[in-house]
């Protein structure tokens, strides 16, 4: 099987070449911007769709236009890249994956690509990369890159510029030393429950830092802004977000780490976390109810970084051989995993559960967890997709019957 994978490294360039670098991250902003304005145009006069190889037209246009001719500091490459981007973006509205494009503002996902390996070298003996009208830079190598080079994304995140190269390598089809399957129940008070008993507790690591993060931002409001001092504040500021980013990050990598060498088979809800996080402030005619309250518990929903969580736990068990099975979230909570039988009454605290048919008491996410790891075993018996509206094929395919939850219990 191929194995894709990425290597990200923090580049140490010059003071010249951090000027191109960020030269080339405008131009390609331009670009991308310029690109959809003309886009937006031509849908108003009711034109057809301009495709990616008519807007390079337009790229050479404008790469000799006496107004934008200082788009040719920058590589060819990484325009025709920033059109590509543009044009895969649309693809995804089209196809209803991903909202409208909007304009790319200054200042934020600052990023270019090169797309051909023939286009950079890597030194990984003397830690050192060579990029197209940017020379040799040091960075910092913290691993071996391995694997056939692909292509190389530069970007900016807290004034420090990263890169990060996709490599490809064929490796045998893994087989995972373990034969266990789990359920993980997620959740806020316990990060995540697992269904043989084992607990993992969150890191919170906005909580942990949420009052130096408030004392920065009230101090940001007392300066003048674009000032100086209110240039520096605001980037103390995106620094601490980092540190948060980071430390979530890091805990989210050992979690998933840890769970997918011990386990062949993970079982997790299908969790919407949009829509769990979704504001309750209403509107000016019918304002919400608990906003304060809704919105404290958005944050600590967001805070445990379940979507990433997910989308670890989905590569790193097909490289190490085994299987990530989702199921549906419904009554996973109010079931008990010994009759079976479904009750709001079962847990009427967050802590414990208690069924009122058949007296079962045991940890509330545990015995969710049993319930996840029960459809999970029907969904691998049965067959099943929890959104199959997700997969590339789904426009051709029919989709797939849900069964209710009789029918999940019949199977397993």
């Amino acid at each position: 099987m191929e194995r894709l994978q990425a290597f990200k490294f923090e580049l140490r360039p010059n003071g010249e070449q951090t000027r191109q670098l960020w030269q080339f991250a405008g131009c390609s902003r331009f670009v991308y911007n310029k690109a959809l304005a003309l886009q937006q145009e031509n849908h108003k006069a009711e034109l057809k769709y301009i495709s990616y190889v008519q807007m390079c037209k337009s790229l050479t246009t404008w790469r000799k236009d006496q107004a934008t001719l200082w788009l040719q500091l920058a590589p060819a490459q990484t325009l025709q890249q920033s059109l590509k981007d543009l044009d895969r973006a649309y693809q995804n509205f089209f196809s209803k994956r991903a909202a409208f494009p909007s304009y790319k503002k200054k200042g934020r996902g600052n990023s270019f690509r090169f797309p051909e390996p023939k286009q950079f070298k890597l030194d990984q003996t003397n830690n050192r990369i060579f990029l197209p009208k940017l020379g040799w830079m040091r960075y910092r190598n913290s691993r071996n890159v391995i694997g056939t080079l692909r292509n190389i994304t530069v970007s900016e995140r807290g004034g420090k510029w990263f890169f990060s190269i996709q490599t490809a390598q064929q490796v045998d089809t893994p087989l995972h030393p373990s034969t266990t399957a789990i359920g993980l129940d997620l959740g806020i008070a316990i990060f995540a429950a697992q269904s043989d008993g084992v607990i993992h507790l969150p890191k919170n690591s906005f909580t942990q830092l949420q009052r130096q993060l408030a004392h920065a931002q009230r101090s940001l409001a007392r300066r003048c802004k674009y000032s100086r001092n209110w240039k520096k504040q605001k980037a103390k500021i995106a620094r601490l977000y980092i540190r948060i980013a980071n430390v979530r990050a890091d805990y989210l990598h050992q979690k998933s780490h840890l769970i997918c060498k011990n386990h062949a088979v993970v079982c997790i809800e299908d969790l919407k976390v949009s829509n769990m996080s979704r504001s309750a402030s209403g509107t000016r005619q019918a304002p919400g109810k608990n906003v304060k309250a809704k919105s404290g518990l958005n944050r600590a929903i967001l805070d445990q970084g379940w979507g990433e969580f997910r989308r670890q736990l989905g590569y790193k068990l097909k490289w190490a051989g085994g299987d990530l099975i989702v199921v549906p979230a419904q009554y996973t909570s109010q079931q008990c995993s010994g009759c079976g039988h479904i009750a709001q009454e079962n847990r009427k605290i967050q802590e414990s559960f208690c069924c009122v048919s058949c007296g079962h008491a045991e940890n509330a996410d545990v015995n969710a967890a049993k319930n996840i790891v029960a459809a999970g075993h029907a969904v691998m018996a049965c067959g099943g997709d929890v959104r199959p509206e997700l997969h590339e094929h789904a426009v051709k395919a029919a989709p797939v019957k849900q069964e209710p939850t009789e029918a999940i219990q019949a199977c397993a």
